[in-house]
């Protein structure tokens, strides 16, 4: 409350002497030009600060365009908000970023960078991104394994459709596909798709209708991403969220 009151203090005393500056004594002018200057540094910093803070996406958010009749989204903490680590250097195989996705290769020396940045354009929908910078590359595979919650498979059944949209980033051509894992009992289902790099709006869907999952014992989900030749190549996952839709029925 002291706080506000000598803010309408100061107020007011600037907007009486923006009134009076057109007559103001030259030396008294002089005076308040001086302290104007001081003030309009710290005002313009404050100003500029917000008004980049404020534009980024809100930290937390979970908002993104999805089917109308989805029975489930999410978007992983990885593009939702911060992680503890957020670069590793010369990340081994089953490096974990986070509590949901884990790094995995074969390399036998890696040159792998993994990090997480904030994302800062206008159409960002999402707070944060993920970037993997790769150099010398003597692997035969690389993926990033995404672990699904719980609710990704309660109530999970043949007739849904999991789908999953992206914004990618590459420094150049490379191939990169989904694999979706669902275990039900001793048993795990995977389906395979590749993604659609060359359109604007990457997105794939999972019709489960050709699974041969129980929904009677659905246990986990999680995603792996593939990439295939990813020597000297930089990429950035600006975004990654899920939904699940039921399908029309017939």
């Amino acid at each position: 409350m002291i706080e506000n009151i000598l803010n309408r203090d100061a107020l007011r005393r600037w907007s009486r002497a923006a009134k009076g500056a057109a007559h103001a004594d030259l030396p008294e002018l002089k005076r308040q030009a001086a302290d104007a200057q001081k003030l309009r540094h710290h005002l313009n910093e404050v100003i500029f600060n917000a008004e980049h803070r404020l534009a980024l996406p809100a930290i937390g958010s979970n908002a993104f365009q999805k089917p109308r009749n989805s029975d489930w989204s999410w978007r992983p903490e990885l593009w939702r908000g911060p992680v503890p680590q957020i670069g590793i250097v010369a990340a081994d195989s089953q490096t974990t970023l986070g509590d949901e996705a884990t790094l995995f290769h074969d390399c036998r020396q890696s040159e792998l960078t993994l990090r997480q940045i904030r994302n800062t354009r206008a159409r960002d929908l999402a707070p944060f991104g993920v970037r993997m910078d790769v150099f010398r590359f003597d692997g035969s595979f690389l993926s990033i394994a995404l672990d699904l919650p719980k609710t990704a498979v309660e109530g999970l059944r043949k007739k849904h459709l999991l789908r999953i949209n992206t914004i990618i980033e590459t420094e150049k051509p490379l191939e990169i596909f989904a694999r979706l894992n669902l275990r039900h009992g001793p048993n795990t289902e995977q389906i395979v798709r590749e993604l659609p790099l060359a359109q604007e709006d990457v997105w794939v869907e999972f019709d489960l209708a050709y699974t041969n999952i129980n929904e009677k014992r659905m246990e986990r989900a999680w995603l792996d991403v593939i990439f295939e030749g990813p020597e000297m190549n930089m990429v950035t996952v600006r975004d990654m969220t899920f939904s699940r839709s039921p399908r029309a029925e017939l």
